[in-house]
């Protein structure tokens, strides 16, 4: 004898299958970013860490390794860190001042919004046409540089080179100011007043607001993009290249030789010296991350 069907189970099964369905379409979405990634950084990472242990015939060797023990390429990473380095705190330390005035100082809204727009579109701009501006501008014979002779003043002859090492610092620092000022913001922004009314109701000062309030909160922020920002410059190379010509010894033009140079023609090497780059900037991004997600836990 058969029993007719409980409406309330049927209406259940009904509700059961819409949200099987609905659980799968974040999953669905995940998917382009799932293929773009395997294309674009988990095969050529494999293709690299491959490579970096095969010989020009495809054979396992550690040869490729052996070159950095050389001095061309402990110079190449110590040049490239110390560049990463210098610009990473220094955009630090002014991109947060910039964005602090941006956002807490009072300015107009208009102003605000101006240095804000500034900051994403100087960010992007890099590369070959970032080096050519400069050289444009601040060369040898660029338009402020015949300016200043003009009225009596020489830079170069007073040392300045814009095609040293100190040069690139310059110009790396065009985008990475503006990228601090990106990254900073919001954790500035988050920042509550009512955290600053109760430090003043407790009588303290603006300078013990700021040194054991507001510091010890944005700190894992400011480490966090300054890791960013090295691993930025750390990855550079068409702006060092379109610069000096290769003149200076950076880990991504010693690379660029390895791989597509006449003479150095090495493409074993060259995948090696990427995967030293790799865990660097692993390294770089890992400590991004820890940091960040410990700033989190004051915005919420």
């Amino acid at each position: 004898m058969s029993h007719p069907a409980d409406p309330l189970d049927a209406r259940a099964a009904q509700r059961a299958r819409p949200g099987r369905s609905r659980s799968l379409l974040p999953w669905l979405g995940l998917a382009p970013f799932a293929l773009f990634s395997a294309a674009f950084l988990l095969i050529p990472t494999a293709k690299l860490i491959i490579g970096s242990f095969q010989n020009s015939n495809g054979a396992f060797t550690l040869a490729n390794y052996a070159d950095f023990n050389t001095k061309i390429v402990l110079n190449a990473y110590t040049t490239s860190i110390e560049i990463s380095f210098v610009t990473a705190v220094g955009a630090a330390i002014f991109g947060f001042l910039l964005a602090y005035a941006v956002i807490s100082g009072g300015l107009p809204a208009p102003i605000r919004a101006a240095v804000m727009t500034f900051s994403g579109v100087a960010s992007n701009f890099a590369g070959i046409p970032l080096a050519l501006a400069f050289i444009f501008t601040i060369g040898r014979v660029g338009l402020l540089t015949v300016f200043l002779r003009a009225i009596g003043i020489d830079p170069y002859k007073g040392g300045f080179n814009l095609y040293s090492k100190i040069g690139l610092e310059l110009v790396y620092f065009y985008f990475q100011l503006p990228l601090m000022v990106l990254i900073i913001a919001p954790a500035i922004d988050g920042l509550k007043r009512e955290w600053r009314e109760a430090a003043e109701n407790l009588g303290a000062t603006s300078f013990q607001f700021w040194r054991r309030v507001a510091l010890p909160i944005l700190m894992p922020s400011l480490l966090g993009s300054t890791m960013l920002l090295f691993g930025n410059a750390f990855g550079a190379q068409a702006t060092a290249y379109q610069l000096t010509g290769g003149l200076i010894n950076l880990v991504t033009l010693l690379i660029g030789d390895q791989l597509s140079g006449d003479v150095l023609h090495t493409p074993g090497k060259g995948f090696a010296l990427a995967v030293g780059m790799i865990v660097i900037m692993a390294i770089a991004l890992a400590g991004y991350a820890i940091l960040q997600r410990r700033a989190e836990r004051w915005r919420r």
